[in-house]
């Protein structure tokens, strides 16, 4: 039971208190380096996707970055913006797979351990890099027209709703100098 204060039995054997300290720092550590190694191997991940028709393959790392882009000798005839659509498409696919790999990282590592922690991650890297061939749940909505330039090249007038600019602070007073408050 607990006693006056508050620790129990834990103040009336000292060599079962630090034996348990020594327990819980011996499971931290252990946890520590069970962390380190997911986060080196998921370092390590690379993901790569081809585009249908072999002319464009990029490779991704766990972070989504591009870490290689190859082209076949195909890509020499493409216009331009086909070349544009088809790198995107094809690393889009690449960084698809990353929260499926990430999450095979954490259940060797990690096992059945911080399942909240993982959902949150994981949650966050599907959030990030979806499935390409899923549609999105909201297409991307239209611009606005544009309204045209005014004549004798003056700046045009910002469109109604747009943001504006932060207005400048006055210059300080002789008060105000150097006032963090």
């Amino acid at each position: 039971m607990t006693g006056p204060n508050g620790l129990g039995d834990l103040m009336r054997d000292p060599d079962e208190t630090i034996r348990r300290m020594d327990d819980w720092a011996a499971g931290f550590a252990a946890k520590a380096q069970r962390y380190q190694a997911a986060q080196e191997q998921t370092e390590r991940l690379r993901l790569t996707a081809t585009s249908s028709d072999g002319a464009v393959s990029v490779t991704v790392g766990a972070d989504g970055t591009v870490t290689d882009l190859t082209f076949s000798n195909k890509v020499k005839s493409f216009p331009l913006d086909e070349l544009s659509r088809q790198i995107l498409t094809t690393m889009r696919r690449a960084q698809s797979g990353i929260a499926e790999r990430v999450a095979g990282v954490m259940a060797e590592q990690l096992g059945d351990e911080d399942r909240e922690t993982r959902s949150v991650l994981l949650d966050n890297l599907r959030g990030r890099f979806p499935d390409p061939d899923e549609p999105d749940e909201q297409p991307p909505a239209a611009p606005g027209p544009v309204p045209p330039a005014p004549a004798g090249g003056a700046a045009a007038p910002p469109a109604p709703g747009a943001p504006q600019p932060p207005s400048r602070r006055p210059a300080p007073t002789d008060d105000e100098d150097n006032n963090p408050w």
